[in-house]
């Protein structure tokens, strides 16, 4: 290539500049005095005067090289950020105005979100100050943050496209670390001028209604010009060198290379005090039943070997439908001892579905927790007999043999398509000949009650009284004691390491848009479901078989 495209660091133009520094001073200076034109330049300039010279009548024309810089600069601005590359290879002059700032803080802003002001240190830092010298870490003091803040004043948009949001592109997004059972949600946004992970926490059992909670685990920031610095935010001793590698597609893994500043020095003691106080709000002491303290120190001890390498696999948002019965996405469930999870609901035509995002070590992250059949509506015992346990289970169950029996002609059905010989070319199968178009349900579906199709499921506004029965435990009793409608759904239990697993009749009950409930009859238990609310970005699947994928990738890593 003839020119070298010098103002980015994506591309060719590498070699070019590793051939700029080690070029002498004599030679520097011979360079900075060449003209601002070169052969290229001429040469389009040239051309575009012999086809004004040609017979006829001249026709007036306008070369992009005869338009103002400050035209060139919007046009340019107007470009995605990888094509710049190669408008520099044009000629000087394009290469000259894509050295303008304005351009490139354009690009970081409409292709990244970035708005800040690189001249204006105070407001730059002040969030990303807050959030971890504050509310975070205490322990970090804010002039020892201000030490290890970026060199903003001779910084350059033109760095932080090419040098950090450009070449870390490929980790934004919503990832699901591999914490063996336990799972989690990790959202990598570009936070101000830093790329932050951030790990999202469900709230404190059993506070299913409170916001999520989020603490950082690494950054990512130019600490000076064309030089990314990769820290991990993991313990109590402030920011710290850190390592990201990009795995394959759809996955990347960090690692910590100082690990000494996640321990403490009251020793392992002191680190699982200070866990149990962030991650449950309370102390050992505070936590009478056994089966859970044991439970807790199993998931500390479990997820301590984790603090140096971790590997994450992306995850999407569960792509939304006008005829859902309700919107799609994250919701906080609880889960008996094991505290509050983190499922993913999502509707795959008359189904739902509820995946665990983080897990337990009975039903681990990946697996469906929930499966509900939309198909089949459930109608509660009348008030006097909602306390009655025995008269829900009665109607679940009969609700259940009906499921089985439906299963069981269709399969019957199938066989018999099976067996029966295709029909000549051009001719329609011999019942659909005979019966024409089916209209209306199939046999053994059971509508819902005014009206049919997914239109007749959306939920009424009116509801109907709920209370839970007699003998149902709950770790929240602060419930909703009305609800819209409820479905026939199955559970998923197994024993501890996801030993003996099987599906068990339950009853969906959707309270309002934001909240459901699961009655898992078997364990005689009640589970309350509350939306997350925090807003993810980079997280829409690109399409529904990419998210359909993505659910089966992470259901077969724990299955």
């Amino acid at each position: 290539m003839a020119v070298c495209a010098r103002l980015c660091g994506v591309g060719p133009s590498r070699g070019c500049r590793r051939r700029q520094h080690r070029r002498g001073p004599a030679e520097a200076a011979a360079a900075d005095s060449e003209p601002d034109t070169d052969p290229e330049e001429e040469r389009i300039e040239a051309g575009a005067a012999l086809a004004g010279s040609g017979p006829g009548p001249s026709v007036p024309r306008c070369s992009l090289l005869e338009l103002p810089p400050e035209l060139l600069v919007e046009i340019f601005a107007s470009l995605p950020g990888t094509d710049l590359p190669s408008l520099a290879q044009v000629c000087t002059k394009f290469r000259r105005i894509l050295h303008t700032d304005t351009i490139w803080r354009r690009r970081c802003r409409e292709e990244y979100g970035v708005c800040e002001n690189l001249r204006k240190l105070e407001i730059t830092g002040v969030s990303c100050r807050d959030v971890y010298a504050k509310r975070i870490n205490p322990r970090v003091k804010s002039g020892r943050f201000m030490k290890i803040l970026p060199d903003y004043e001779h910084m350059e948009y033109r760095d932080v496209y090419t040098c950090l949001l450009h070449r870390y592109r490929h980790i934004l997004g919503l990832w699901q670390p591999d914490i063996g059972p336990y799972g989690g949600l990790l959202n990598v946004v570009v936070d101000g001028l830093f790329i932050i992970g951030w790990m999202y926490l469900p709230p404190h059992d059993p506070h299913v209604d409170d916001p999520m909670r989020f603490k950082p685990l690494f950054r990512i920031h130019l600490m000076e010009r064309k030089s990314a610095t990769v820290e991990c935010m993991y313990g109590h001793k402030g920011p710290h060198h850190g390592h990201i590698q990009i795995v394959k597609k759809d996955e990347f893994s960090t690692k910590c290379n100082q690990t000494d500043h996640h321990r403490m020095s009251g020793g392992r003691q002191e680190e699982f005090r200070t866990w149990l106080r962030e991650e449950w709000g309370r102390t050992l002491e505070d936590i009478f039943h056994e089966h859970m303290q044991e439970l807790i120190l199993m998931k500390f001890i479990y997820t301590s070997q984790y603090d140096n390498c971790l590997t994450y696999r992306r995850i999407y948002l569960p792509p939304s439908h006008p005829d859902d019965l309700i919107k799609p996405g994250l919701f906080k469930g609880t889960y008996g001892s094991h505290g509050l999870e983190i499922v993913m609901l999502s509707f795959h035509g008359r189904r739902a579905r509820g995946t665990k995002i983080t897990g337990d070590p009975n039903i681990p992250a990946g697996q469906q927790t929930v499966e509900v059949d939309l198909r089949h509506r459930i109608q509660l015992p009348e008030a006097e007999n909602l306390h009655n346990f025995n008269e829900l289970s009665r109607v679940v169950l009969e609700v259940r043999e009906q499921v089985r029996q439906e299963q069981q002609r269709q399969q019957e059905g199938a066989q018999e398509d099976s067996q029966d010989p295709a029909p000549p070319a051009g001719e329609p199968p011999a019942k659909e000949a005979a019966a024409g178009p089916a209209e209306g349900p199939a046999e053994g579906h059971q509508e819902p009650e005014g009206g049919s199709g997914a239109a007749a499921q959306q939920p009424t506004e009116s509801g109907q009284p709920f209370v839970l029965p007699v003998g149902v435990s709950s770790r929240n009793e602060d419930y909703p004691r009305a609800c819209r409608m409820c479905f026939y759904g199955t559970g998923l239990i197994a024993g501890h390491g996801f030993t003996s697993p099987e599906r068990t009749p339950g009853v969906f009950i959707l309270f309002d848009d934001d909240r459901f409930g699961f009655i898992w009859l078997e364990l005689k238990s009640f589970s309350l479901y509350s939306r997350v609310k925090a807003t993810f970005q980079n997280a829409d699947a690109p399409s529904p078989q990419a998210f359909d994928e993505m659910l089966k990738n992470i259901q077969s890593l724990t299955s």
